[in-house]
């Protein structure tokens, strides 16, 4: 037996209170707690018939939904989950697009690219889930700071189920949302089970919202059964946090009365719990009371319900008769990024003498002056000025509200950035060290990247990496770990070697609606100085830079590399080393790749990453594909041991690769 969903069983008598709630609006919201009641019937009727391929029922839980739905503003962010169909009819989403939606077609949120509830739509201020549950609460954070920030006094309400709650993402959102004091209701659905396992392994506390104290939050405990009083309680703290900015954290009491999705089932739940949760069902109940009450009388309730049927099967008649999506590849490819088209500013005649770090700070000062939407976030950024002190001064330039430091809480903070992009804001997050993002991956690789893609939403955010090694900084502070991020198709890389590059492109991220990974080597900080024009100037991503140029030997890197092929080259005859400096990595500038090879007939490709699964090797292999008639010698990769990287100074420089370059390079070149 599920002991705590017994226990829950006694924690409500189902109750209905109008309050001071006038006939219109109690039939109001009946008809809005019926309608997904009814799509759902219709859909598990379809799942049978093999129609639909797949269904997360919400049924028993439409209270929750409806009621916390039509308890907001049109014009206010909610962050549903599966069991949620109620929040996208209530914001009246025509039936016809869902069903579109759910059968992968053409007219639907993704045009057949992700599934069910996966989608969100901007014009009914509605953003959908991921699989992985908890990453849209640091979503919802992030479109409740721009909420406050413009002013607006609106508010935000995200979904998290029981199960979601155990994750990090839930603890990092809820912790960033009460340090900041963002208007944002986190409800947590508490159906008793995720997927199979009861809320009494999900944790050990006596209700999930004791969590809230922890974080210095208020908290409620609803009966999610009860459509009067979600509806009641979710528009007094919504009326509240509109006025004083706050997190609440609330808990609505339900039960699954379905299996996790249909092809699981239920045989692991008992049967006595199903039956008795089933004699409070939110929709049967809410009806009784209002026939009791003479609110709504039978010929109503009947002419209500053909109503809904019929505008259900006249909305499934119209999307079923329409054709399957087909597959065009050039549509599929150019929407994996936001359109974009940079208008390039050249740079001035005007130079000074800049080291790398300071054309980092200098470019992130002329994007705030720029783009008054951009927002900074990072640890220790504001009055330390970040480890590194790029961002020092900020704060008395550009205030507190754009300067932001942030708890260590990666995960909520990328996933605000892509929040803010929601609002129209443009976001940068920057990593202490790039090695820390491994605690946020997950927002980058499947919510940033993928956004556009699936429904459009761009990610207007740009992540900072301070990254590699030659510092004596250890495994956990010196990786260069790009091609973590080189195989995610949705996300751009750029890697500048110079001052000059670093500061125009970073300025180009900022102006790019999609998500940028900018990584910026923590040796060539304070050691690489050079001419760096003055003021605003942009550099065009995917073009190539040729450092040297020569006939019989190419070298193609970036970052560090640049500056050790450069050294290296001093050792071999000038004319006879063509070194390219890829400057971005996604967008790769092939032609310019092929064009050298093609010159000089024999190619080293060098980076500070591991050998294996580094860049590299898709550079060889796209090499020898496309140049192979006029190669001399093989394509050879050198790169930086596989393993982590160690601290002592001479394993260090055992692990990089500037050795084992020099004695490739002799022997490619005598090849």
């Amino acid at each position: 037996m599920n002991a705590t969903a017994k226990a829950d069983l006694e924690l409500f008598t189902l109750k209905f209170e109008r309050g001071a709630l006038r006939d219109e609006e109690l039939k109001r919201l009946y008809e809005r707690i019926l309608l997904p009641r009814m799509i759902e019937e219709k859909m598990l009727s379809l799942l049978r018939q093999g129609k639909i391929s797949k269904w997360f029922a919400g049924i028993g839980q439409e209270a929750i939904a409806v009621g916390s739905t039509m308890a907001l503003q049109d014009d206010e962010y909610i962050l549903p989950m599966h069991r949620n169909l109620g929040v996208f009819t209530s914001r009246d989403i025509p039936l016809k697009k869902l069903f579109l939606q759910w059968q992968g077609k053409a007219g639907g949120f993704t045009s057949g690219r992700d599934r069910s509830f996966h989608f969100g739509s901007r014009e009914h201020h509605i953003v959908g889930m991921i699989s992985h549950l908890g990453p849209q609460l640091g979503v919802a954070d992030g479109i409740a700071l721009g909420e406050k920030l413009e002013q607006s006094k609106k508010c935000t309400l995200v979904f998290s189920g029981d199960g979601g709650s155990s994750e990090g993402d839930f603890h990092e959102a809820l912790n960033v949302a009460s340090v900041w004091s963002l208007p944002v209701i986190f409800m947590i659905e508490n159906n008793g089970y995720g997927l199979s396992t009861p809320v009494s392994e999900q944790y050990h506390c006596k209700r999930l919202v004791d969590r809230a104290q922890a974080y210095g939050m208020r908290s409620l405990v609803l009966d999610g059964n009860n459509i009067l009083d979600v509806y009641r309680q979710i528009k007094k703290l919504a009326e509240e946090i509109r006025e004083n900015p706050e997190p609440i954290l609330v808990e609505a009491i339900t039960f699954r009365m379905r299996g996790h999705e249909e092809a699981s089932g239920t045989k692991y739940v008992p049967k006595e719990l199903l039956e008795k949760w089933a004699q409070k069902d939110p929709v049967e109940n809410y009806e009784r009371y209002l026939l009791k009450e003479g609110i709504l009388n039978p010929e109503e309730r009947d002419a209500i319900r053909k109503r809904f049927k019929n505008e259900i099967n006249e909305a499934w008649k119209s999307a079923d008769a329409e054709p399957e999506i087909g597959a065009d590849e050039e549509s599929e490819l150019r929407d994996v990024y936001a359109p974009f088209e940079l208008k390039v500013s050249a740079a001035g005649e005007k130079k000074s003498e800049k080291r790398y770090v300071d054309a980092i700070s200098d470019a992130l000062g002329l994007a705030m002056e720029k783009h008054p939407n951009l927002i900074l976030m990072g640890q220790d950024i504001a009055e330390y000025g970040g480890v590194f002190k790029i961002t020092e001064g900020f704060l008395e330039r550009f205030g507190r509200q754009r300067v932001r430091n942030t708890p260590l809480c990666e995960s909520a903070i990328l996933g605000a950035g892509l929040g803010l992009s929601v609002k129209g804001y443009k976001a940068m997050v920057e990593m202490q060290f790039a090695d820390f993002v491994s605690s946020g991956f997950n927002q980058i690789v499947n919510n940033l990247a993928k956004s556009h893609y699936r429904w459009g939403q761009n990610a207007d955010v740009v992540v900072r990496m301070p990254t590699g090694a030659g510092v004596g900084a250890g495994p956990f502070h010196s990786q260069s770990n790009e091609a973590w991020f080189f195989h995610t198709p949705g996300l751009k890389i750029f890697y500048p070697a110079t001052p000059a590059d670093a500061k125009g492109l970073l300025l180009n991220a900022f102006e790019d609606p999609n998500p940028v990974m900018f990584f910026e080597h923590k040796a060539l900080y304070r050691s690489v100085h050079e001419e760096v024009p003055e003021g605003y100037y942009t550099i065009e991503a995917g073009k190539a830079k040729k450092v040297k140029s020569g006939m019989e030997l190419s070298i193609i890197t970036y970052g560090a590399g640049v500056h050790w092929a450069l050294e290296e080259a001093r050792n071999y005859p000038e004319g006879s080393l063509d070194i390219l400096d890829l400057r971005s990595l996604q967008p790769l500038d092939w032609d310019a790749i092929y064009e050298s090879v093609g010159k000089t007939g024999k190619a080293i490709v060098l980076h500070e990453d591991n050998l294996s699964g580094g860049i590299g090797a898709e550079i060889a292999a796209r090499i020898s594909e496309h140049c192979f008639e006029k190669l001399d010698g093989p394509v050879m990769r050198i790169a930086s041991l596989d393993t982590p990287v160690p601290f002592a100074r001479k394993l260090e420089q055992q692990y990089l690769p500037q050795k084992r370059f020099a004695k490739a390079l002799s022997q490619l070149f005598a090849y």
